[in-house]
């Protein structure tokens, strides 16, 4: 390959291919010639044909990286100018820390706070007194909620109130009971069925205590009873169990879930749970005086905690922690990770219950969820119902999986995620769309989750691994995104199976599209603190494997703002590299020369914009494989508009205006990288190309045509350089063959006579 033609690959030209080649390592970008076989979809289907997985520019690439990364490993925020990104704005993500206090290489074990004996396995019981009293101490209710509950159990003897677990509702019941005075207060086993239910309502055994409120009643509570289709509750049980509390003189109060079978003339009342600050606050009354309770609720733990969304169960168990705290016996430590601690307990306990309890499609559920969080709910159940596939597989290979169509509900999935569905705007390629989305309440679920399900059970790794595999070939940019997002989760967790199982599979693919979900998944490992992420890319964009060199340069781009020299210092020996094989054309490389301008060009529009120019220019002269891909990067980068408009504001452009009045470093920088742009051979037709569309811009754009008209004038330092931008000006045709417009003469004017 000549020099020119390596020239026009760093500024973005397509050069034309070299003798005796293809432009290419024996084959087109993405073709067969790479010598390594397509990966085989997940369920054996052919793969998308080569021609929809065309090449990405670095540029759109990193749009949609930003649009679609979670929330938890936002990598970068728009910048002033509207077009371009930071990589520094991490937002939440930092010293090995993910919003917050998600260690990832860690885990911790609480143990709830509970009353024994009512766990909805158990059997039947008195409740003893003591239990009740404890419980009424701390009690708390929203509004007339409990006066309405109680002139309803008083008139139909019997209640069924329903809620979802751990909101209090097992408490509400006692506590109704509790407040009739009925004595004593009887839990029936759950497997009691609807029409047993009337049979377990006895009359009181020789010795029973009668009750100290005015009736003497007795109560009775059942805590979730196992229903199912054929043996529902209806409206004849409670009838029936009515006419026998009637008898007994007993009030019966029954608790159910949302999944509760139930028949329509069944009508539950919904059990609506008071506030958790209130909850904690009645807590910590009891364990502790007025004045300490509030020193209490007023630590930043305690608001944080609050702030969370965490249940009951474990607002109560919190307290206990805070009142062992006051006393001295706990640390700040201990209050501090508890909140983190009550999240992981939930997650162990979503898994390790069984099918009855949690069923596996709602854990495909759990997990598509963690990968999608704060994304649209139809593409999250969608892709959860693919993710069941794979574990139905896993769990019998020889059994063809089986997805229902219906019968899934959206608020008790959420429910059970403990996550909320509201409606925002989505970034597409067409612009903004309002969807219907999904998140956890508590943004640190994702990350736990995900972490359990890769480190506590390995054998769901094959189900995950094929179905990330198969998000990888998704036309979707967000489910690309977010299957590399999950990938940086599990390298956190554990690098060295993550790379193994699936970043190094995908970094060694024929096609596009695998490579650039590796380069987005070493991305996001990195800025969630992923040890060794630099060393890999070093080592890659070494290697003999064209293909890992590829990634190691658009990984680079991505996270070179935050070290720019180092990343700077890559790209030049991987050009060097690239340049001592140009004299044979089949070892050139041209698609990572192309690479390794746009990364410059990226890098020139980061966060760590002034530093990367400075380097350019630093280095500008140091040997012609540098020099071109400098003047590459930097006229790519001159080509971007604000938004991606075709008449956007020029981001150089804007940059340069205000470093003439703020920092005039970089202004000198801008206009030396132009000028040498224009004086090279090579560079000279992109760079007026450039020069052309800016003109256009300035003829729409009043301040564009500032800027130009200060830019202009520093542009020419000898006649030659005069003649040369006086000629564009001179000539240049209008748009569609329009005559030349007229701010050309305006801006000819600013130029400097020599």
């Amino acid at each position: 390959m000549t020099g020119q033609d390596a020239q026009a690959a760093s500024a973005g030209g397509v050069p034309a291919a070299p003798p005796g080649g293809s432009g290419g390592s024996g084959g087109s970008a993405d073709g067969p010639g790479d010598g390594a076989p397509d990966e085989a979809r997940g369920d054996g289907a052919a793969e998308e044909s080569d021609e929809r997985d065309q090449p990405q520019d670095a540029w759109a690439a990193r749009r949609d990286l930003v649009d679609h990364s979670p929330r938890t490993m936002r990598i970068g925020a728009r910048t002033s100018f509207g077009g371009g990104y930071t990589a520094g704005d991490q937002h939440g993500v930092s010293g090995g820390r993910v919003t917050g206090d998600v260690v990832m290489g860690s885990k911790k074990e609480i143990h709830h706070w509970t009353l024994p004996g009512l766990s909805a396995s158990a059997a039947s019981g008195e409740v003893p007194r003591a239990t009740l009293e404890r419980l009424a101490a701390s009690f708390v209710a929203t509004g007339d909620t409990v006066d309405a509950l109680l002139d309803r159990l008083r008139r139909d003897r019997v209640l069924v109130l329903t809620g979802a677990r751990f909101t209090g509702r097992r408490t509400a019941a006692l506590m109704l009971l509790h407040r009739l005075g009925a004595t004593p207060v009887h839990a029936l086993d759950r497997d009691t069925t609807p029409a047993a239910l009337a049979d377990r309502i006895t009359p009181a055994a020789d010795g029973d205590e009668s009750g100290d409120g005015a009736e003497g009643a007795r109560g009775y509570v059942l805590c979730d009873p196992a229903t199912r289709r054929g043996s529902a509750l209806r409206e004849t049980h409670l009838l029936a169990a009515r006419d026998r509390l009637a008898e007994q003189d007993a009030y019966l109060v029954i608790t159910v879930g949302p999944s509760a079978v139930l028949e329509d003339d069944v009508s539950p009342v919904r059990w609506e749970p008071p506030a958790p600050a209130d909850v904690l606050a009645a807590h910590l009354s009891t364990r502790t005086d007025r004045e300490t309770a509030e020193r209490l609720l007023g630590l930043p733990d305690a608001k944080e905690f609050l702030g969370r969304g965490h249940q009951l169960r474990e607002v109560a168990a919190f307290a206990q922690v805070l009142g062992r705290y006051a006393a001295g016996e706990a640390g700040e430590q201990e209050v501090a990770g508890f909140s983190l601690a009550s999240l992981e307990n939930q997650v162990q306990e979503w898994f390790e219950e069984d099918e009855t309890a949690v069923h596996l499609r709602d854990k495909a559920f759990l997990i598509a969820l963690a990968a999608f969080d704060d994304g649209p709910y139809a593409l999250t159940a969608e892709l959860s119902d693919l993710l069941y596939r794979f574990l139905l597989q896993t769990e019998n290979p020889s059994r063809v999986p089986e997805v229902p169509v219906f019968g899934t509900h959206v608020g008790k999935r959420l429910q059970l995620a403990r996550a909320r569905r509201y409606e925002d705007d989505e970034h597409t390629e067409w612009g903004p769309v309002t969807q219907t989305k999904a998140a956890f309440a508590d943004e640190r679920a994702a990350l736990v989750l995900l972490r359990e399900v890769w480190t506590g059970h390995p054998s769901a790794r094959p189900a995950l691994i094929g179905w990330l595999r198969r998000l990888a070939d998704d036309g979707r940019p967000l489910v690309r995104t977010r299957a590399a997002a999950t990938v940086a989760v599990l390298a956190r967790t554990d690098l060295p199976s993550a790379m193994a199982l699936v970043i190094e599979v995908w970094a060694t693919s024929s096609r596009f599209r695998h490579r650039l979900v590796a380069v987005n998944a070493l991305t996001l490992a990195h800025h969630i603190d992923t040890p060794n992420i630099p060393r890999i890319l070093d080592d890659w964009s070494r290697a003999e494997d064209r293909r890992l060199r590829w990634v190691a340069v658009r990984a680079y781009a991505l996270i070179g703002p935050e070290r720019p020299r180092q990343a700077l210092a890559a790209l030049r020996d991987a050009t060097r590299e690239l340049y001592r094989n140009s004299a044979d054309p089949d070892a050139f490389d041209l698609e990572t020369a192309q690479e390794l301008a746009e990364a410059v060009e990226l890098l020139l529009l980061s966060s760590a914009a002034t530093e990367v120019l400075a380097e350019l220019r630093a280095h500008l002269d140091d040997d012609r494989a540098v020099h071109d891909l400098a003047l590459g990067g930097f006229v790519n980068a001159c080509r971007r508009t604000e938004g991606g408009e075709r008449y956007g504001s020029p981001l150089v452009l804007d940059w340069y205006a205000r470093a003439a009045t703020d920092d005039e470093t970089a202004a000198q920088g801008i206009a030396h990288l132009w000028r040498a742009a224009l004086g090279d051979r090579h560079s000279t037709r992109h760079a007026l190309d450039v020069l052309r569309q800016w003109v256009l811009i300035a003829d729409r754009v009043t301040a564009t045509e500032w800027a130009l008209a200060a830019l202009l004038p520093r542009l020419v330092t000898t006649p030659t350089e005069y003649r040369r931008l006086s000629h564009l000006l001179r000539t240049m045709p209008g748009e569609d063959g329009n005559p030349p417009p007229l701010v050309a003469a305006r801006l000819l004017s600013t130029l400097p006579p020599r």
